[in-house]
């Protein structure tokens, strides 16, 4: 989805959150735990979640910057977390955008990934509670990423509601 944005849109990016710990590295900005203490000793931390025995950070030093240069598009699955963000930049209208889909497509989604970590994968899917004041919702197993895009642009450009 972000891929087919940033074609849409060469400003829209994805915003690669701090990470420290194993796993992909690819779409993070890696980090060492000191690191992350330090930002949380200097109150830089906007939100932080621990999972896959790693620690991912939306720090707002890497926000700040991004927001001064592009659309970003920050990749969150909790409610708290979007409520978190949107406090820490109070003058940025955000467009909250709800990705669903089935649990079955969920499911086959995370074992192509071949993470290695499915039955971790699938409990982090259903413990995520929907995002009900999205101003979209898009089920991504019935609409094609460039069309999501498209809706997803427009939204932000106009401020519309919808639910596809």
């Amino acid at each position: 989805m972000t891929t087919a944005l940033h074609q849409l849109d060469s400003r829209y990016r994805q915003f690669q959150r701090l990470k420290a710990g194993p796993g992909r590295t690819v779409g993070y900005r890696m980090a060492t735990e000191d690191e992350v203490a330090g930002l949380h000793a200097s109150g830089l931390v906007v939100w932080e979640n621990r999972r896959y025995g790693a620690v991912y950070v939306v720090d707002a030093p890497g926000l700040r910057q991004q927001l001064e240069q592009a659309v970003p598009v920050v990749h969150l699955g909790q409610l708290d977390a979007i409520d978190a963000v949107q406090r820490a930049f109070p003058d940025v209208r955000w467009t909250v955008v709800a990705l669903i889909c089935p649990r079955d497509v969920a499911v086959q989604r995370i074992i192509q990934r071949q993470t290695g970590d499915t039955l971790e994968r699938l409990r982090a899917w259903d413990e995520t509670e929907p995002a009900a004041t999205a101003e979209i919702t898009i089920d991504t197993s019935r609409t094609a990423p460039a069309e999501a895009a498209s809706l997803i642009d427009q939204a932000v450009r106009h401020g519309k509601t919808a639910t596809v």
